[in-house]
């Protein structure tokens, strides 16, 4: 089922006119990794965490696939395997899990927070995980804290994992006076390295008080309350933000920091908050403007005016096609996205050019009809359709290397760039 409807209809009283922007609104069949997949980068971010998936064989040989993970590794996440017996209801599921989680801890007794991620089996059979994560909270307090989310690929796309579980750590965080001094917080998993150059921008700009959600320890966890100001790091935070805001922290509209112009942006809304001086804002961002500026130069030649279709995988679609288009001159054939979010992207869609296909959702077939019609010189998808489309002759992009690999901020604009790159000049290598 394909629908054309204009954004105003989703909302009575729209805040700004150019939401007029018309949208192909799909219901169909997906091709889509499932939330899972978030736990290959936030096991890394929260330091002392455990993640804990409740499923099937499936499940497991999935994270270990996209984790890369060797036999002989010791990573921070694992399966609680269901097996015949526990669908079947032949087992109590929860006498294993509470085995299992006993069995882990004794391993790892270094854990300070256990996530309890469900999966699409645990769903089925209704396994209560939110119940299971009090009970063992209980059996196992002050050392450990149990928490849940779903990671279940039914509903939703891989990086709803996120989201879930930073929607499900909000309630862990203590609550800020009602007088507390004003704060940032910055809302998203990032590479420590990005966080720490981020952490150096605020401080030059004049932000005393900057904290990131998730933190690197769960002992870390930041207080929120009506003094937290937030900026969202990823466009596919949407629960989350929702839990903060009942907290009463405020969101900062801005663009979302990939490339010069967003990260500018972004920072400036930080900035704006604060009542920062424009001149001396001007003056710390510009030696980050001018490297990013640099490196992108470096790839615009084998970008400029390649078209470029972004199939509905990340959420990430929308800021990277106004990245792409307006820093690099990539002509935009369609932006497709699993979920558009008006709130959070309002300035994004404001920045796309006029006239661009948008779409939400996916009816696989009839896009890769759309797709093979247009014959784009770049298809950025996910893994399930590149190598087919890679078959017919068009170039893809991976898309769930775009959340593994560290793209936020100045100094990661040339990268950025060049993961879009690097397949355009691998094809014109191989036409030689």
């Amino acid at each position: 089922m394909t629908v054309l409807v204009d954004i105003r209809s989703r909302d009575a009283a729209p805040a700004r006119a150019e939401f007029a922007r018309p949208v192909l609104r799909q219901r169909g069949q997906r091709e889509v990794f499932c939330g899972l997949t978030g736990i290959v980068w936030l096991h890394r971010k929260i330091q002392d965490a455990f993640f804990l998936v409740v499923g099937s064989r499936t499940c497991a040989h999935l994270i270990q696939s996209a984790a890369g993970v060797m036999v002989f590794a010791e990573p921070r996440f694992a399966t609680a395997i269901m097996e015949e017996r526990d669908l079947a209801g032949l087992a109590d599921a929860n006498e294993e899990l509470d085995r299992v989680v006993d069995e882990l801890l004794a391993r790892r007794p270094e854990i300070r927070m256990l996530f309890l991620v469900g999966s699409c089996p645990s769903e089925v059979i209704k396994l209560d995980l939110s119940r299971a994560a009090q009970r063992l909270s209980k059996k196992h307090s002050p050392a450990l804290r149990v928490i849940n989310y779903s990671g279940s690929g039914i509903e939703t796309t891989f990086t709803q994992g996120e989201d879930a579980c930073l929607a499900a750590l909000v309630p862990e965080a203590p609550r800020a006076a009602a007088d507390a001094a004003t704060s940032l917080l910055v809302v998203g998993a990032l590479p420590d390295i990005v966080e720490d150059q981020f952490r150096r921008l605020f401080a030059e700009i004049g932000i005393p008080r900057v904290d990131f959600f998730p933190p690197r320890k769960s002992t870390e966890i930041p207080a929120i309350g009506p003094g937290t100001r937030f900026l969202l790091a990823q466009p596919f935070l949407g629960d989350t933000a929702q839990k903060l805001e009942a907290r009463g922290a405020v969101k900062l509209p801005a663009l979302f920091p990939f490339g010069a112009e967003g990260t500018t942006g972004w920072l400036k809304a930080a900035a704006d908050a604060w009542k920062i001086d424009e001149t001396h804002f001007a003056r710390v961002v510009a030696p980050g403007q001018e490297r990013a500026r640099r490196a992108l130069e470096r790839h615009r030649p084998i970008l400029e005016g390649k078209r470029l279709f972004l199939f509905p995988d990340s959420q990430l679609e929308p800021p990277l096609a106004r990245f792409l288009s307006r820093e690099l001159g990539m002509e935009l054939v369609e932006v497709g996205t699993p979920y558009l979010n008006k709130d959070l992207l309002s300035r994004e869609l404001e920045a796309l050019p006029p006239g661009v296909v948008l779409s939400e959702g996916q009816d696989v077939d009839r896009q890769l009809d759309r797709c093979r019609a247009a014959r784009p010189d770049l298809v950025v998808c996910g893994l399930g359709l590149a190598n087919p489309l890679e078959a017919e002759g068009i170039t893809t992009k991976w898309s769930i290397e775009l959340v593994f690999s560290p793209v936020h901020g100045f100094d990661q604009a040339g990268d950025l760039a060049a993961l879009f790159a690097r397949p355009l000049k691998r094809q014109a290598l191989l036409r030689v």
